[in-house]
């Protein structure tokens, strides 16, 4: 059975972006950035973890760093009042 992306957030899931730099095969000395996007449980990271390990074992490119950025998409809704009162004739 699939599990859909809504049912994914609902598990804990958020929308985790990481800005991958790496070394390009021909030219060592030039960095490549690379962004990858996917639904992923903070703080561990799994489904990144496993990117990065298919990465490193199947691509050429060596890693240099990776900036990693998390965001809950289904949270609480925020109330809060409105600070005035308008009316309508």
């Amino acid at each position: 059975m699939t599990v859909t992306a809504i049912e994914r957030q609902l598990m804990g899931y958020r929308l985790t972006t990481a800005e991958i730099l790496y070394y390009m095969p021909d030219h060592p000395g030039v960095l490549q950035s690379f962004i990858w996007q996917d639904l992923d449980l903070a703080p561990r990271f799994p489904e990144l973890s496993r990117f990065l390990a298919f990465w490193q074992r199947e691509l050429d490119g060596k890693l240099h760093s990776v900036r990693v950025a998390s965001a809950a998409l289904v949270r609480p809704a925020e109330l809060r009042y409105a600070g005035g009162q308008f009316s309508l004739h």
